[in-house]
């Protein structure tokens, strides 16, 4: 199942838009694969947007009793500081529900999640320069 997150809004659209013709930019795109979740962010993360993700992950526990997840963060440009704070929140919450979080970042911000992660969970997290990579440690598991 893939989802896809309107710019600073809780519903969701698809197919994706673009912005052109007054529509909404597409900000997540969350792919839901089995016990694979990815999350793709372009531009800035939004709490509407991280909440889109958080409710994608509920979807994900009812089928799978811990699960792997891929950050895609090569297109993002920042973050608000409320999903810094859910972030966190988030992360304590489902402590013991991921397996490995892959996080796919060429930035500064990609070692800032891997410690939240290991800091408030017990999943294995890595960062990576590009996805395959991060795909196959993931699909290891």
């Amino acid at each position: 199942m893939q989802i896809m997150a309107k710019l600073s809004l809780d519903a969701y659209v698809h197919p994706c838009m673009t912005g052109a013709n007054n529509r909404e930019v597409v900000m997540i795109v969350v792919n839901e694969k089995k016990d694979l979740l990815e999350m793709h962010v372009y531009g800035e993360l939004t709490l509407a947007d991280y909440r889109g993700f958080e409710e994608a992950v509920g979807r994900e526990l009812k089928t799978a009793p811990k699960i792997k997840l891929l950050l895609d963060l090569t297109q993002m440009t920042g973050y608000t500081l409320d999903v810094a704070w859910e972030e966190i929140k988030f992360t304590r919450a489902h402590a013991h529900d991921f397996r490995r979080i892959a996080i796919v970042s060429e930035t500064q911000l990609a070692p800032w999640l891997s410690w939240v992660s290991a800091a408030f969970s017990d999943a294995e997290a890595r960062i990576f320069d590009n996805r395959d990579p991060a795909i196959a440690w993931l699909n290891v598991a």
